[in-house]
């Protein structure tokens, strides 16, 4: 009761603290830990401990309203993550579906005009999680307000190849030439094409490494590592990292 008030406290006073004209607009989020919650909290179902971790994402979502923060995007599977043992890929597998399935009708989503995005090697995927992913997408397609963003079979080197492939190809058609290959050509070219770049990307569990995730796209990125487990991960972490990147002296290209 009295560690309760003195966290509600705690977060009151870094809310209270926190610059709401120096908000990130996009922050990304690689929600690492739960297998070693799992492990953590008696050897539970590692598949227990991932859907522990949606949980932790729904309360995201919520904060990232409450601060106005237009753009969420976390790393949920990696194209590494299919050589999981199979009892985990499944479930993992499942729990996409179910929330996917979810978020077609979710009151917040809707509410606030989020739009749902998913990002990678989708082919990868069960056909049952394509389907999923689509009525999802599709029932949010025309909102404009936020963004929700989910990496999944998603690999940052393996994005900018396939983006090398596409422009090759292009190329190859004469579409364009050698000489309009450049930055902003390549960027249109990734999974992420049309998305602005994070401001923050916060990692979780004490890692400090940015695993793949949004190579390209992470060049001028604020960086953030956190010691929490992604499904014990709170709003005062969250704030923490913002408070932290508002305080930086942001430079570009030095």
């Amino acid at each position: 009761m009295v560690a309760q008030f003195i966290y509600d406290i705690y977060e009151w006073y870094l809310m209270k603290h926190l610059d709401s004209s120096n908000m990130p607009k996009h922050i990304a989020i690689i929600m690492d830990g739960n297998r070693r919650y799992s492990k953590i909290q008696g050897n539970i179902d590692v598949v227990k401990g991932h859907e522990m971790g949606v949980g932790t994402l729904e309360k995201l979502l919520d904060w990232s309203i409450d601060l106005g923060i237009k753009i969420i995007t976390v790393y949920a599977f990696s194209t590494e993550n299919f050589n999981r043992p199979k009892h985990e890929v499944e479930g993992l597998m499942d729990l996409f579906v179910k929330n996917f399935k979810r978020l077609v009708t979710h009151e917040k989503i809707h509410k606030y005009h989020i739009k749902v995005q998913v990002v990678g090697r989708t082919d990868l995927l069960p056909d049952r999680v394509k389907e999923a992913i689509n009525e999802a997408e599709e029932s949010t397609k025309d909102y404009t307000d936020r963004l929700f963003n989910l990496a999944i079979g998603y690999d940052g080197r393996l994005e900018i190849v396939d983006a090398v492939k596409k422009i090759y190809k292009d190329i190859e058609a004469g579409n364009i030439s050698i000489d309009d290959v450049d930055e902003d050509l390549i960027s249109k070219n990734l999974y992420t094409a049309g998305l602005e770049d994070p401001n923050l990307i916060i990692r979780t569990s004490g890692e400090e490494r940015l695993s793949g995730f949004l190579l390209w796209q992470s060049s001028y990125s604020e960086l953030y590592f956190c010691d929490s487990l992604w499904p014990e991960f709170r709003k005062t972490d969250f704030l923490r990292a913002i408070r932290d990147y508002q305080s930086r002296d942001r430079r570009f290209g030095t």
